[in-house]
Formats: structure tokens, C-alpha cells, sequence
């Protein structure tokens, strides 16, 4: 796995190298405009932040925190994340490097779900977590520093009630309290861990989290972790196969798909020395045959491990128990199936945004080099004509060109019309609507206390926040619309090299309000009657709703507001150098009318241009083949067998 992501992140590199290259290149030849800037940069910006995201998922005790041990920190000689019978990880935790932040371990403290606030809108407020320095030079250090997502606390009944991590109606409530009556909880209610770690600092970033219980309490989880990851490792044990709580975890909140896979873990609790090899791996297999028809998997889905004996293994560097742990075997299936799988989504992403920047540089190179032939054929005309036919050229490109100033005044009205539509599109996208709408939905629960009045102010806010979408929505396809007729006017009137406005949608948008919603649905859509332990969830799953779709809507006011801003930049760069090109034909003809002897030296001039513009389009050309072939060497390999071919 190391050797893989070391191979992921040295493409990402090249990648991002070769982008870097080229934009210096078209800067310097005059090809840059604030359009292919802009998608340089935001293609160069998600190869910065990409990552590779990995949740463990698992009831308390089915070896999660062990597995990752095994699979990421046995060069350390020991365990570093706390492994042992019982529960261990009490608080989601997330792995990652951040090289803004030292080594450290920031801690969330459990109060903060008394606020109204998510783990995410926490995320920015340094001061309210809690930072233990990481010594990363010793093992032992990290381990203990690691024990502090083992840490809980004695709370009383209206604590954890006020929490919402206490339901006095669930009939277990009475094994989870002392004879004082008090609760036991996490002291912390997440943990983030900026680690150096060769894998983290290239990107990978892992996620253990708590016994599913916790699942239905940390909306964190259910609206933004899991959900998120690339990829889901759901981990079940071998002695036990599937329970009720794991199958209604995987139906609700895994599910089969890309990046889901399942981990069928201590399997060398079936090891037995009064048993054969062959019947144990026949019981081994009947297990992974029953897991995979209750989930609705294929068994080739399902991966056995022993992450104990492997971790064992690797520590004690005992081959023989390595294999027979069937660790490698997983790591191997891991590797394999999500790095590339990775790449390919972030490849296809590139070369979408590359094919259309290509495109828009080879159309203004070809507006450029016509341009110049226009030129050259109209001085070579020239030779041997008189002063009147001089005369009636240069009447001419003035025609032309007073044509073209005044449809550069029409283009005024659609600049007003452009405004307009502009301001229109963030009357309903604006932040101050959305935070308003929360604010009315979270009255409207807190003055509820019927299941039925909870959905309806749910249902309400959701059915808002889409139509403001689909209002944004509909200013910004009108734009398109206007700027696709301004281009094509453009482009068949006067031959400027336009081919079709920068596209923008904010189908993607409402397609992750859709998704937030089924999240809020699939948790509480069968709750019929509400409870005060409910009440406190579904208000804390409505906190982290309204944080996601703020974030939400704050992205679409972003990248709306950055296609505004270049929507129109590639019609106004074409018109300005139009422009420039219609006094240049004027004025050598000018020159000509007036000193007849300078019309060869001019024509010499022209073609002398023209040959450097074809040189400077072969270039071009390379330098796209050449990204295009970094991106995908794919490309490259069927760009050279057209080649051979022809």
C-alpha cells in the first residue's frame, strides 16, 4: 500500500508540474486569459487537496482500532492506537497530517454538544479544542497520548440527557448507569490527530469510529464522515458473524457500492489444532458465504482477516503467521482497488478541464493565424494595383470596422442585462436567507413536541432551500443563454474565435441538499412517537444539517461568483484583440497608400510573423500532448499508435 500511494503521489506531482509548465508557457506566449487561469488553478488547488479518506466502521469489539494498527503502524514496533477488549475508541477520530499544525492531538470536549453547533462549525475555532503535543519519536509517548479517545467521565442522567447521549425509555438505560445513578460517557466527543506519517502526509486520511451505537447519536458521523469517505471498511468478527445492529448500519448507512467493503475480522478465533487446515478453511469460508448473502454481496466482497496475528506478524517479522493472517492478501485487494480507482476519478476530472482549456487556446491560435493570412492576402493583392484600389481597401476594413463598433454598443445593453441578472441569482443564494430559514425551522422544533411537527419544519426548510437553488438555478442558465447568443453573434458576424461560454450548473448543489435530506430521512423517517431523549437527537442532527447546507450554499455563492467574474472575460479578450487586429490591417494598408515601395518589406514582415505563429502552434500543441500524456498515459499511448497508423 505504502508503494502505491508513494506511486499516486509522485503522479499527483508530475501533474501538477506539468500544469505549472504549461501555464508559464501560454503567459509567455499570450495565451492566458483569466478563464484557463482560473481552471488551472482550481485544477492545480484539487491536486493539492486531494485525499484519500478511509472510515472504519464497526461494532465496539470487532478489532477497528487493531486493524488499523496492523494496516498502518506496525513499524512501530507496538500498538499505537489503543487495542483491547471492550471499548476503546470512545470518540470519532480522524488521522490525517496538516503541516500547518504541529504534531499534536486536538480533542473536542463533550460539552460542546449542549450547543447548537456541529463538530464541523467547530472546526475553525482553535480556541475552544483541546492540543496535546505528539512526540512522534517515541512510541510509547504516542501510545498514551493516543489513549485520550479512551477517556470517559461519570455524568449525571440530565447531563447525558442534555447531550442527548441518555434515553431513560431504552430498556438497557439501567446497565449503563453506577448506583449514584450516573451516566458514563466520552469525555471527548471528537478527536483529530495530525500525525507525519508517510501515508497520512500523502494524503490518506483515516477514520475510526466509535461502537455503532454512537452512529445514531454523532451526526457527524451519519451527515459527513462516512458518507464522505472514498472508501468504508465495515468490519465484523468472525465468532459472531452479522447482528441486528450491524445489518441496520449497513442498510441505513453504508450500503453496498464503490469503496464498500467488508472486513470479516479474528478469524484465527477459528484456528484450532483438533480440526484440519481444510476444515478450517471450509468453516471459514461457510462464514464468509453467510455474511455475504446477508449483506447482498458477492463473497469475493468479503475479505477474512486476523488483524491480531497479522499485526503480530509484522512486529515479530514471522512470515509464515503474516500469511496466515490473510492481512497481506487484504492490503493487497486495498491498494489495488481504491488508489486507482481514486486516480482514475481525479484523472477523468482533469482531463475534462484540460480538453476544454486545450480547446479554447487552439481556437484562439487559429483566430490568430487567420488574422494573419487575412493580412498577407490582402497586401499581396496589392502588388501591382494603383492608389485607387488602395483607397477603396482601406474604405472597406473601415466599414468593417465601424460594423464591429457598433455591435461593441449593442453589447452595452447586454452588459446592464448581465448585471442585472448577476445581482438576481444571490437574492435567493445570499447566506443571510439560508441562516434566516434555519433560524425560523429551529422555532418551529422547539415549539413542537409531536414527531409530526418536527418533520413538517424539516420537510419545509428542505423544500425552501431547493427552491432557492432551482431560482439561482434558473438566473444563471439564463445568463448561459444570453452569453451563448452574445458568442455565436460574435463568432458568425466578425469570425472571432469563440466557441460556447464557460458551462456552470447548480445541479450538484441540489443534488447534495437531496442527499442531506435522505440522510436526516433514513434516520428519523420511521420515529413515530417522540421522545425526550429523541427530541434532544433530531435537534442535534438539525444542528449538523443546517451546517452542511450552509457550507453548501456558501460553496455555490463561491463558485457562482468566480464563473461571473470570467463568464464574459474570453468574449471581452477576443474583442480586444479583434479590435487591435483591424487598426493593424489599416494601418499597413495605410503605409502602403502612402510609400508603395514599403509593401513588399511589409508582406516579408507578415509572412516572417506567420511562420512564427505556426512554429508557436506546434508548440502549443506538444505542450498540450505532453500535459494531456502526464494526466493520462492512456492518452499518450493511443495519440502514438494514431500516429504509427497514419
Amino acid at each position: 500500500m505504502v508503494q502505491k500511494f508513494q506511486q499516486y503521489s509522485d503522479w499527483r506531482a508530475a501533474v501538477g508540474a506539468a500544469l505549472q509548465r504549461y501555464q508559464e508557457w501560454t503567459t509567455e506566449a499570450n495565451l492566458s486569459d483569466s478563464v484557463s487561469a482560473q481552471r488551472i488553478n482550481k485544477a492545480l488547488a484539487r491536486l493539492d487537496d486531494d485525499k484519500l479518506t478511509i472510515a472504519f466502521v464497526a461494532e465496539f469489539s470487532r478489532g477497528k482500532s487493531e486493524l488499523i494498527n496492523a494496516l498502518f503502524f506496525a513499524d512501530y514496533g507496538q500498538r499505537i492506537l489503543p487495542s483491547s477488549a471492550g471499548r476503546t475508541t470512545m470518540c470519532p477520530t480522524e488521522l490525517l497530517y496538516d503541516p500547518s499544525f504541529p504534531a499534536c492531538i486536538r480533542l473536542l470536549p463533550i460539552e460542546t454538544r449542549a450547543d447548537a453547533l456541529s463538530t464541523s462549525d467547530y472546526k475553525n475555532s482553535q480556541h475552544v479544542w483541546t492540543v496535546l503535543p505528539l512526540d512522534i519519536s517515541s512510541a510509547d509517548g504516542m501510545l498514551e497520548a493516543f489513549k485520550q479517545v479512551s477517556l470517559t467521565k461519570w455524568v449525571s442522567q440530565e447531563e447525558a440527557k442534555r447531550y442527548g447521549l441518555f434515553d431513560e425509555d431504552d430498556p438497557d438505560a439501567a446497565l449503563a448507569t453506577d448506583d449514584a445513578g450516573r451516566v458514563q460517557i466520552s469525555q471527548w466527543r471528537h478527536a483529530i490527530v495530525n500525525f507525519p506519517h508517510p501515508l497520512l502526509k500523502q494524503g490518506l486520511v483515516i477514520i475510526d469510529t466509535p461502537g455503532l451505537n454512537a452512529i445514531g447519536t454523532e451526526p457527524e458521523l451519519t451527515l459527513n464522515l462516512i458518507p464522505n469517505a472514498h472508501a468504508v471498511l465495515f468490519i465484523l468478527a468472525a465468532d459472531t458473524g452479522v447482528t441486528k445492529s450491524d445489518i441496520d448500519v449497513w442498510r441505513n448507512h453504508i450500503g453496498s457500492g464503490a469503496g464498500r467493503m467488508v472486513v470479516l475480522n479474528k478469524i484465527d478465533s477459528m484456528w484450532d489444532e483438533l480440526r484440519s487446515e481444510a476444515e478450517i478453511e471450509s468453516q471459514i469460508n461457510h462464514q464468509i458465504s453467510s455474511v455475504a448473502q446477508t449483506l447482498g454481496l458477492s463473497a469475493s466482497q468479503i475479505y477474512p482477516v486476523s488483524a491480531q496475528k497479522g499485526l503480530v506478524g509484522k512486529i515479530n517479522d514471522e512470515r509464515a503467521l503474516l500469511e496466515r493472517s490473510r492481512l497481506p492478501a487484504f492490503e493487497n485487494a486495498l491498494s489495488h482497488e481504491l488508489i486507482p480507482a481514486k486516480r482514475n476519478i481525479i484523472c477523468s476530472q482533469l482531463m475534462a478541464d484540460i480538453d476544454d482549456l486545450t480547446a479554447a487556446k487552439q481556437a484562439v491560435m487559429a483566430a490568430r493565424k487567420r488574422n494573419i493570412v487575412e493580412q498577407l492576402m490582402e497586401l499581396k493583392s496589392l502588388r501591382g494595383k494603383n492608389t485607387n484600389i488602395i483607397t477603396h481597401m482601406m474604405k472597406r476594413i473601415d466599414i468593417e470596422k465601424k460594423e464591429f463598433d457598433e455591435s461593441l454598443q449593442k453589447l452595452q445593453g447586454t452588459r446592464m442585462v448581465f448585471s442585472r441578472l448577476s445581482s438576481e441569482v444571490f437574492t435567493t443564494l445570499s447566506m443571510s436567507i439560508i441562516k434566516e430559514e434555519i433560524r425560523q425551522t429551529k422555532e418551529e422544533m422547539e415549539g413542537s413536541m409531536f414527531t409530526a411537527g418536527f418533520r413538517s419544519a424539516v420537510k419545509t426548510f428542505f423544500e425552501k432551500a431547493q427552491a432557492n437553488l432551482v431560482a439561482s438555478s434558473q438566473k444563471t442558465d439564463e445568463i448561459s443563454e444570453m452569453m451563448s447568443i452574445m458568442y455565436r453573434k460574435f463568432s458568425t458576424e466578425h469570425g472571432l474565435a469563440l466557441s460556447t461560454p464557460m458551462p456552470f450548473s447548480l445541479d450538484k448543489y441540489q443534488q447534495e441538499l437531496r442527499l442531506i435530506e435522505g440522510a436526516y430521512q433514513r434516520q428519523f423517517g420511521a420515529v413515530t412517537l417522540l421522545k425526550t431523549s429523541q427530541v434532544v437527537i433530531m435537534q442535534k442532527f438539525f444542528d449538523s444539517i443546517a451546517s452542511r447546507v450552509k457550507m453548501n450554499f456558501l460553496q455555490a455563492n463561491r463558485d457562482v461568483d468566480s464563473w461571473l467574474k470570467v463568464v464574459m472575460a474570453p468574449l471581452e479578450e477576443q474583442i480586444r484583440a479583434h479590435n487591435g487586429q483591424l487598426k493593424q490591417r489599416l494601418d499597413s494598408i495605410a503605409r502602403v497608400h502612402v510609400a508603395i515601395d514599403s509593401l513588399e518589406e511589409k508582406i516579408a514582415t507578415i509572412e516572417t510573423l506567420h511562420a512564427a505563429l505556426d512554429a508557436q502552434h506546434k508548440t502549443l500543441t506538444a505542450h498540450e500532448l505532453a500535459l494531456k500524456d502526464v494526466i493520462n498515459p492512456e492518452h499518450g499511448s493511443k495519440t502514438r499508435s494514431l500516429r504509427n497508423a497514419a
